[in-house]
């Protein structure tokens, strides 16, 4: 037998069950997702929040990091500063004490020149002075012998007065240590008087045979003298 068929009243009731909202409790369409959308939309927040917080840890540890090597650098570019320092204080006294040693050795270089520059001239007016020196003695026995009317006597004194004045000038001087007590280390005996005439003590010079000469404390002849006994 087919499906009795609906009245007109029947369709018109079903019609109106089907447009009747939902009852009271029951979950409208879609609610479930749009509860789960904004489910995982929380979780991203906070997911976003805790990577945010965790980057901001991270970025201040890492200024940590930077600020401390940022002074370990700083500190050794000073450090490094001072041993340069350091390193050329020491250099600079090494150049000034190399400099004071090469300006005392110039001052001994200068003092040993000028001394012996000097004792290389003091040997050479002892070396020409004794060359001389014969020669003086000679015009002395002249002058001694030759007689008073003699015309040549007045030039021998010229010759004489000349050749003493030139050895004077060059600092040799003559001496006659009559009266002195006698010293072997100025003086050559070339004899002794027994009693001498004037009573002289012993030891005595009592004669000069001829005289002394010497530059400075240099002697450089002895005077030949008698000396009493």
């Amino acid at each position: 037998m087919g499906k009795p068929e609906q009245t007109i009243e029947q369709r018109l009731a079903g019609e109106s069950a089907a447009r009747q909202p939902d009852a009271p409790g029951a979950p409208a369409p879609g609610a479930g997702d749009c509860e789960g959308a904004r489910g995982n939309a929380r979780a991203a927040g906070d997911s976003a929040d805790a990577r945010g917080e965790a980057g901001a840890v991270d970025g201040a540890e890492k200024a940590k990091k930077e600020q401390a090597d940022g002074g370990g650098d700083a500190s050794e570019v000073l450090q490094g500063d001072l041993d340069e320092l350091v390193a050329v204080a020491a250099q600079r006294d090494e150049y000034l004490s190399l400099a004071q040693r090469t300006q005392a050795d110039f001052e001994n270089f200068r003092k040993r020149v000028a001394r012996e520059a000097a004792q290389a001239q003091e040997r050479g007016v002892i070396k020409l002075a004794g060359e001389l020196l014969p020669a003086l003695d000679n015009l002395d026995r002249a002058l001694d012998a030759a007689a008073q009317d003699d015309p040549l006597l007045e030039g021998v004194r010229l010759v004489h007065s000349e050749l003493s004045a030139a050895l004077a000038r060059a600092g040799v001087a003559s001496f006659s240590p009559l009266g002195e007590r006698f010293d072997p280390a100025l003086h050559e005996a070339m004899a002794t008087a027994k009693q001498p005439d004037d009573g002289a003590e012993s030891g005595t010079i009592v004669e000069v045979y001829q005289p002394g000469y010497r530059l400075g404390q240099t002697i450089i002849r002895p005077a030949r003298v008698v000396v009493a006994a």
